[in-house]
C-alpha cells in the first residue's frame, strides 16, 4: 500500500510540473490587436500578455490610438508604472513582508494593458474581468500586488482577465482647462485612459476569445472608486456590463471645477510661471512638477477650509472631478445612478481595513488601557459604543477587537447599495463582507485592507505572505472566486459553495459573510455607524 500512495505522489508531482511548463516561441501565442500583432507565452494553459499599449499621450492631453507597430511586438512583460509622487527609497520590513510590492519601473509612457485567456483565435465568448488597481488616484498598478496575476482566475473560471496601467496623479487630474483646448480634458485624463482601455478592449478583446459585450470591471479601494466614476462617466456607458466595488466606496463626492483649477493656477505660481507659459508644464522633469503641485493642493486645501467648503476623502489629492465635460455629474447624484441603473453591482468591505494600522500601538495593552481609550474617545457614548459593536461581531473577545472595527469604509457602501437598490426597474446588488482573519504575525493584521484580494484571485499561494497558505485560506478561496466569475458571467454570484445569496434591499440588507463558514447575515452595525458618525 505504501509503494501504491508513494506511485501516485510521484505521478502527482511529475503532472504539476508538467503542468506549469513555460511555453514560448517566436510563433507562440500570437494573435492580432488593432495596432499589431503580440507575442505572449503560455503557462499553466493559460495565454498570458503584458504591456501591450492601449493608447498613448503627451502629458496633460486626452489619450488616443496607440502607433502602430510592424511585425509581432514581444509582449512578456508588465510594462511601464506611472511615476509616483515621492518614489519609494525604504520600506517597514514587517508590513512589507505582508503586501509583497512589485514597485515596477516607472515611465509617463504607461498605458498598458494586461491579458491572460485560455484560449486564442478560436471563436469563444469568455466573460471578461477588467482590474482597475487600488493606491487611490495617486499610486499603484496592475503588477503591485501578487494577488493581481490573472492565471489563475483566468484557469479556473475560463473567463478573460484584463488589467492596465494609467495616469495618475498630477499626470492624470491637473486641471489646466482654464489655458486652452489642448488641456480640455486635464482635469481627468485618468479616467479617459480607462475608457480607452474599455475601448481597447471592446476593439480587441474577441482576438483573445473574450467577448466585449459581456465586460465587468472590478477594481479595490482607489480602483473601487475607480470604478465608481466609470460608472458616472457617459462616455463610459456600454462599454461594461457590470461593476464590483470592493473597499470603494469612500469618496462622497468628487471636487467641482472651480477648485481644481485653482489646483492647476497655483501650480503655475509655485513655478513662478503666468498663463502663457503654460506649456512649459509638459518638459518640466516630473520632480520638480510633483513638489510644485503638492505644494498647489495645500494652498488650495486652506482656501477651501476658509471657505468652508468641504473637501472630498482623506484630504485633498488628486482625483477625478466635475469638469461638465468627461464627468457632468457628481458620482452619488441621481443622473449617475440613472445612468448605470441597468448595471449589476456586486459591493462590499473587509472588516477591519485599516483599523489594525491605525491601531497598532494598542497591540500589547491590557484591557483596562482599552477601555481607557474608547471612554476617552466616545465620552458618554462609550457604552452604547460597547454594545454596538458586540452586536456587531458577537463573536469577537480579544480587547483590541473592540477598536479594530471598519467604520470608514463600509458605512458608504451600505450607503451606496440601499441607494441603487432602490432604484425602480434597476439592476440587482449584491453584497458582501469580508471578516476572515489573517494568521501571519500571530494574527494582528487580521482582515486588513486589500486582504480579501488573494481570495478572489485565487492567489492564496502567490500572496501566501499575507494568507498564510494554509487550507483553510484555499478553501474559501476557491469558494469566493467562483462568487466573482459567476458574477462576471451571469450577474449572479451564486454558485454551489454558497449558502443562498439574496439580491440586497434596504429592508432585507442581505450581506454574504465570508469566513471559514460563509453566512448571509442582515446588516448588525447600523447602530456602530450612527454612533461614530455622530462622535
Amino acid at each position: 500500500m505504501k509503494k501504491v500512495n508513494l506511485v501516485v505522489m510521484l505521478l502527482a508531482c511529475i503532472t504539476s510540473v508538467f503542468a506549469q511548463e513555460v511555453i514560448t516561441g517566436n510563433n507562440v501565442a500570437v494573435t492580432n490587436t488593432e495596432s499589431g500583432k503580440v507575442r505572449g507565452y503560455i503557462h499553466n494553459d493559460i495565454y498570458t500578455y503584458k504591456g501591450i499599449p492601449y493608447a498613448q499621450a503627451e502629458r496633460f492631453t486626452a489619450p488616443s490610438k496607440p502607433a502602430p507597430w510592424e511585425g509581432v511586438r514581444s509582449s512578456t512583460m508588465y510594462g511601464p508604472v506611472a511615476p509616483l509622487l515621492s518614489p519609494t527609497t525604504s520600506i517597514q520590513d514587517e508590513s512589507e513582508f505582508v503586501f509583497d510590492h512589485d514597485w515596477g519601473y516607472t515611465n509617463e509612457d504607461c498605458l498598458r494593458v494586461n491579458v491572460w485567456t485560455p484560449g486564442i483565435n478560436d471563436g469563444k465568448k469568455r466573460p471578461v474581468l477588467f482590474w482597475i488597481h487600488g493606491g487611490g488616484f495617486t499610486a499603484g498598478s496592475s503588477q503591485e500586488l501578487p494577488s493581481y496575476d490573472g492565471e489563475n482566475l483566468s484557469k479556473k473560471g475560463d473567463v478573460v482577465v484584463v488589467s492596465i496601467n494609467h495616469r495618475l496623479n498630477v499626470l492624470g487630474f491637473l486641471d489646466l482647462s482654464a489655458y486652452g483646448e489642448k488641456y480640455k480634458h486635464s482635469a481627468n485624463n485618468s479616467i479617459l485612459d480607462m475608457v480607452a482601455a474599455l475601448e481597447w478592449v471592446k476593439t480587441n478583446i474577441s482576438n483573445f476569445g473574450g467577448d466585449p459585450n459581456n465586460v465587468t470591471i472590478f477594481g479595490q479601494s482607489g480602483g473601487g472608486a475607480k470604478v465608481n466614476t466609470l460608472m458616472a462617466m457617459p462616455k463610459a456607458s456600454g462599454l461594461f456590463h457590470k461593476a464590483i466595488n470592493q473597499s470603494g466606496a469612500f469618496r462622497s463626492g468628487i471636487l467641482e471645477k472651480e477648485d481644481t483649477q485653482r489646483i492647476g493656477a497655483e501650480t503655475l505660481a509655485a513655478l513662478n510661471l503666468d498663463a502663457s507659459q503654460v506649456d512649459s508644464l509638459q518638459t518640466i522633469p516630473f520632480a520638480e512638477l510633483s513638489a510644485a503641485s503638492s505644494k498647489a493642493l495645500e494652498v488650495v486645501a486652506e482656501k477651501m477650509k476658509a471657505e468652508g467648503k468641504p473637501v472630498i476623502g482623506f484630504g485633498l489629492s488628486w482625483g477625478p472631478s466635475r469638469d461638465g465635460n468627461d464627468l457632468p455629474y457628481q458620482v452619488n447624484s441621481e443622473e449617475a445612478y440613472a445612468l448605470s441603473k441597468h448595471i449589476p453591482l456586486m459591493i462590499g468591505t473587509v472588516k477591519n481595513e485599516f483599523a489594525p494600522f491605525a491601531n497598532m500601538r494598542f497591540l500589547n495593552a491590557s484591557e483596562e488601557e482599552i477601555m481607557a481609550h474608547i471612554k476617552n474617545q466616545y465620552k458618554e457614548k462609550a457604552d452604547a459604543y460597547l454594545k454596538a459593536v458586540k452586536k456587531a461581531y458577537p463573536n469577537d473577545t480579544a480587547p483590541k477587537d473592540l477598536l479594530d472595527v471598519d467604520t470608514t469604509f463600509r458605512p458608504g457602501a451600505v450607503a451606496q447599495a440601499n441607494t441603487k437598490s432602490a432604484l425602480k426597474g434597476g439592476a440587482p446588488v449584491y453584497m458582501y463582507l469580508f471578516t476572515w482573519q489573517s494568521p501571519v504575525f500571530n494574527g494582528k493584521y487580521k482582515s486588513l485592507h486589500c486582504m480579501e484580494l488573494p481570495f478572489v484571485f485565487d492567489n492564496i499561494e502567490k500572496a501566501n505572505k499575507m494568507t498564510g497558505g494554509g487550507k483553510e485560506a484555499h478553501v474559501l478561496a476557491g469558494k469566493m472566486s467562483q462568487a466573482w466569475i459567476n458574477f462576471a458571467t451571469t450577474g449572479n454570484p451564486n454558485n454551489s459553495s454558497l449558502p443562498n445569496w439574496p439580491t440586497y434591499t434596504s429592508s432585507n440588507t442581505a450581506t454574504m459573510h465570508f469566513d471559514t463558514t460563509c453566512e448571509v447575515k442582515p446588516q448588525l452595525d447600523k447602530e456602530l455607524f450612527e454612533i461614530v458618525s455622530g462622535n
